[in-house]
Formats: C-alpha cells, structure tokens, sequence
C-alpha cells in the first residue's frame, strides 16, 4: 500500500508557534519533487514536544494543503494506548490516508503488551497502519514472530524499521510476505534494506534532497541496481552528516541554512555546536545545496 520515498516531515516552528505558511510551502515542495507521500508528526516532525492540539493541526494543514494530490501517513504513536487511539482517530475523520505508529517508549512493554497495543488501535480504528520500530528511542525492539502476527490485521499494512539489523528485516520479510510493507526507517539503510525485499523508506534527507532519495528508490523498483548503487553511494555523507547530532537537529538546520524554513526548534532540541553545524555546511556546499 504505501511504498517509494516517504518524507518525514519537519515541523517549522515560527517565534514559538508552528509556521503553517512554512508548512503548507513545504507540501508543494515534495509534490513537485516526487516524494511518494508526507508523513507529519513523526519524530523528524518533533512530535515529542507538539501539545495535542498542535499536532492534530500539523496533520490537518498537511491534509489540506496535500488535497488528495500526494498520500499523507500521520504520526499518531504514543506510550498511551489511550493517545494513539485518539490521535489515530482524528488522523481518520480528517482524511489521512495512513497513520504511524511508533512503539510505546519508556514503558518498555512485553512483546504481548506490544501486540495487544497495536492490535488495540487497529480493531478500533480502520485505517492503514503502519508500526514504527526505532529501538535506539523507545528502548524496546518489537520481534518479527509479533510483526507478523499482527500483519494478520487488515488495518496493519507495513512497518517503518529502524532496528539497523538487517537480519531482522530479512526474517519481517519472510514472516509477513510480499503484501506487507516494510520501509526503511534509516537513510543509509534504504539500499540494503529494499535488496532484502523492503519497499522504500521514510526519509529524512529527503526533506532537503527530495528527488534524489525519490531516484534511489525508483531506481532499485526499475531494476537499476547499478543507478540505485551509484545514488546510494553519492548520497551517503549526506545522510551521515543528517545524524551527526540528534535527529531533527541536523535536517532543521540545514533547511534553515538552505532559507527553506526557520531553524526554529523547540527545548530539548538545541542549536547544533559550532564544530558540527561547521561540518554540516561543508556537506551541503559539496552538494550545491548552499
């Protein structure tokens, strides 16, 4: 159901307040740039530090300005069931087509807690889900025995894997088979991850570089290996310099570098160091992209 290059989207914030010209203006970006689909309120989005009410606002804005000509995924985990569902829901009545979730953080529940927790959502809410596992932040890694036992779902159509064992997404592929999407949740992975059966990925670099991850992957669906390679390769300081600090740090600045956005973020995201935002600039220049 969803494939190709997902963005996950920032969320420019202006004098305190999301900036909702600046998000309307980033939507048309990725239209006219190939991107597969939007996902707002992810972690890229700074989900963590949205109060409710601005994050139904982030998605409503980006379904509005996206007006059926692009697929919107949004961002509607939390550790709360309770707060997926309610996220989730409104996700649906104001016309997301997909919604992702990301693993209950902090709580560190039982692979039966986790099971329990999406398959929660997914009977109460009928909308195309996708989970999101990011081990490094949530401090617990959902197994692909219970990945495949809740692509038994209707509503469960993909997962965003971020574990970086490609070993586990080799046996997600196996398990749940050829009709569940499994999308890259790392930039560097994206090639290795779709040569073991992955469909895209949900990217941050491409909020800066948008038809060039689109590229990579259409590449590879082509059967351009070679091309794919050639782009993977090109691309990889890039994504590395993307992750040199805390994700959304990086991509933030260099979209405020690039005068795309304001590199506004909100505490506990800081300013960059002066050492890394130096070493950051020096990628995009080698680019074009300064």
């Amino acid at each position: 159901m969803f494939r190709g290059s997902i963005v996950a989207l920032v969320t420019p914030f202006k004098n305190g307040k999301v900036d909702e010209k600046g998000l309307c203006d980033l939507v048309e970006f990725h239209v006219k740039n190939g991107t597969s689909a939007i996902l707002p309120c992810g972690t890229t989005g700074e989900s963590a530090t949205l109060s409710h009410e601005e994050h139904k606002l982030v998605i409503e804005i980006v379904v509005k300005a996206a007006n059926g000509r692009i697929p919107v995924i949004a961002g509607t985990g939390s550790n709360s069931t309770y707060e997926a569902l309610m996220l989730t829901s409104h996700a649906k009545e104001i016309g997301a087509d997909g919604a992702l979730l990301i693993c209950p953080y902090y709580n560190r529940p039982t692979q039966k807690g986790l099971y329990m927790h999406f398959k929660e959502v997914a009977d109460r809410v009928d909308i195309p889900q996708i989970i999101y596992n990011i081990p490094s932040r949530t401090g617990v890694n959902i197994l692909p025995e219970t990945v495949a036992k809740l692509a038994e779902h209707k509503n469960i159509v993909g997962i965003k894997e971020a574990s970086g064992n490609l070993d586990q997404v080799s046996e997600i592929v196996r398990l749940c088979g050829k009709d569940f999407d499994v999308l890259s949740g790392d930039d560097s992975l994206t090639l290795p991850i779709m040569s073991v059966g992955g469909k895209g990925v949900i990217s941050v670099a491409a909020n800066i570089v948008p038809r060039k991850v689109a590229d990579l992957v259409e590449s590879f669906d082509n059967g351009d290996i070679k091309r794919a390679m050639e782009i993977h390769h090109e691309l990889y300081p890039l994504f590395k310099a993307l992750f040199i600090e805390t994700n959304p740090i990086p991509v933030k600045t260099a979209m405020g570098m690039m005068g795309m956005i304001s590199d506004e973020m909100r505490l506990p995201m800081c300013e960059m160091s002066e050492e890394n935002k130096r070493k950051l600039e020096s990628v995009l220049k080698s680019y074009g992209l300064l």
